[in-house]
C-alpha cells in the first residue's frame, strides 16, 4: 500500500534522523520547515500553505517544535487531524508547553506529581512560602531544557526570587522538591511502549539533571509500574510520542515533565538504541492502521447502499464493461474479491460462466 508521510520541524538533528528512519517504512517522506508554513484564514474556507503552495496529502504527518511555534502547531494539528494521522493532538502544543497546564492535566488523570502550589498574588505568594518545607523549586510555566528553574534552599532566598519576579512581572508557580541525588528519569513514549530510557544526574554544580545543562545519563531499564507510569502520562497529554521526565522517590516514580519534541541525540548515544527507527515504524503503523479502517469503512459503506452484508457471498445482477476484447468487472466485485494487483489469479470460463480464484501454490 503506498504511503505518504511528512515531519513539520524546525530540521534539528532529531528530526533529521526520524525522517531518514520513517523512508524505510513509507514510500515518500518530505521534511517540512515550519518556519515556511502559513495558514489562510476566511469566512468560509482555511487553506494551508507550504512554501506558498497549497500542503500536499499525507497519510501521516509528525508535527514538532519548540515552545515558540505552540499556536502554529495546535492550528496545523486541528486543521488536519481529521485527514490523516498525527501522533500529537492539537491541545498537547498549549498544555505539554505550558507547566502550570501540563501539572493540571496530571491531576486530572490521577498521575502522581510533586505538591505544586499557584498562587495569583504576591502576598499569596509568601504566605505559600512561609510554611512550606525547604528546599522547593520555582519555575516559569513556559521553558524547556531546564531553562527557567530555580532552586531555594529558605524562605529568604524563594523571597528573594519572589521580588525579582514580581518586577519581571512573571507568572510562575512553586513545587515542592524532591531530593534525588540530582538524578531524573527520561523516558521516551510512542504509543502504549516505553522505547528506550535514560538516568541523568545533574553536574556537580547544577541541580538539573538535563543534558543540556551539563547532565550525565545511563541506559536504565524501567519497571513495570514506572513503564506505565510514563505511558500513561503521554497519554494524558494527548501525545503518541513524548517524551517523560520522572523522578523516583521513596514513594515511587512521579511524573515532573513531559516534551513533546524530545531531542535523541543523547539518548541514543547513551541507550544504543535505534529510537528514531522505533518512532519511524510507530508511525507507519498507526498510519496503515488508519487508511485500512478508513477504506474498510468506505467499502462498508458502498456495500450498505447496495444492501450486501460485509463478510458474505452474493450474487450481482449487472451488466458488464467491455473494452473492445476486454471485460472490466464492477468496481464492487473488486471490494468485495479483495484481489490485489500483486497477485496470481486461476480462471476458468465457457461460453456462460466465468469463474475466478486466487491461485495458491501448494
Amino acid at each position: 500500500m503506498n504511503m505518504k508521510a511528512a515531519i513539520i520541524s524546525l530540521g534539528s538533528v532529531s528530526s533529521k534522523w526520524t525522517a531518514s528512519a520513517m523512508r524505510k517504512y513509507f514510500e515518500q517522506v518530505d521534511e517540512l520547515n515550519i518556519k515556511s508554513i502559513e495558514i489562510n484564514f476566511s469566512g468560509k474556507t482555511c487553506e494551508l500553505l507550504y512554501e506558498s503552495k497549497p500542503l500536499g496529502k499525507y497519510d501521516c504527518i509528525y508535527a514538532k517544535g519548540s515552545f515558540r511555534y505552540a499556536p502554529l502547531l495546535t492550528a496545523i494539528t486541528s486543521l488536519l487531524s481529521d485527514k490523516c494521522y498525527m501522533p500529537i493532538k492539537s491541545s498537547a502544543f498549549s498544555v505539554v508547553h505550558d507547566k502550570l497546564l501540563t501539572q493540571l492535566e496530571l491531576q486530572m488523570h490521577n498521575i502522581p506529581m510533586p505538591r505544586t502550589y499557584l498562587a495569583p498574588t504576591m502576598s499569596a505568594a509568601k504566605q505559600i512560602l512561609e510554611k512550606t518545607n525547604y528546599p522547593i523549586v520555582m519555575k516559569f510555566p513556559q521553558g524547556t531544557q531546564g531553562k527557567g528553574v530555580m532552586f531555594a534552599d529558605s524562605y529568604a532566598s524563594a523571597s528573594s526570587m519572589l521580588d525579582a519576579l514580581s518586577a519581571l512581572k512573571q507568572p510562575f508557580i512553586i513545587q515542592e522538591y524532591i531530593e534525588t541525588g540530582g538524578t531524573d528519569i527520561r523516558a521516551i513514549v510512542a504509543g502504549d511502549q516505553v522505547v528506550a530510557s535514560m538516568r541523568r544526574k545533574a553536574d556537580v554544580k547544577e541541580k538539573r539533571a538535563n543534558i543540556h545543562a551539563g547532565g550525565i545519563a545511563e541506559r536504565c531499564e524501567l519497571d513495570a509500574y514506572t513503564k506505565k507510569i510514563a505511558v500513561d502520562a503521554a497519554r494524558a497529554l494527548k501525545s503518541d510520542i513524548c517524551g517523560i521526565d520522572i523522578l523516583e522517590t521513596v514513594k515511587g516514580p512521579v511524573v515532573i515533565e513531559g516534551n513533546i519534541s524530545p531531542g535523541l541525540q543523547g539518548i541514543t548515544k547513551c541507550t544504543k538504541i535505534d529510537i528514531a527507527d522505533k518512532i519511524a515504524k510507530f508511525l507507519y503503523t498507526k498510519a496503515l492502521e488508519r487508511k485500512e479502517s478508513y477504506n474498510k469503512g468506505k467499502t462498508s459503506k458502498i456495500m450498505e447502499d447496495l444492501g450486501i452484508e460485509s463478510g458474505t457471498k452474493k450474487d450481482i445482477i449487472t451488466s458488464l464493461d467491455f473494452r473492445g476484447t476486454r471485460i472490466l468487472l464492477p468496481d464492487i466485485v473488486t471490494k468485495l474479491s479483495k484481489f490485489r494487483a500483486d497477485e496470481s489469479f486461476q480462471i476458468s470460463a465457457d461460453e456462460n460462466e466465468i469463474k475466478i480464484k486466487k491461485f495458491m501454490v501448494k
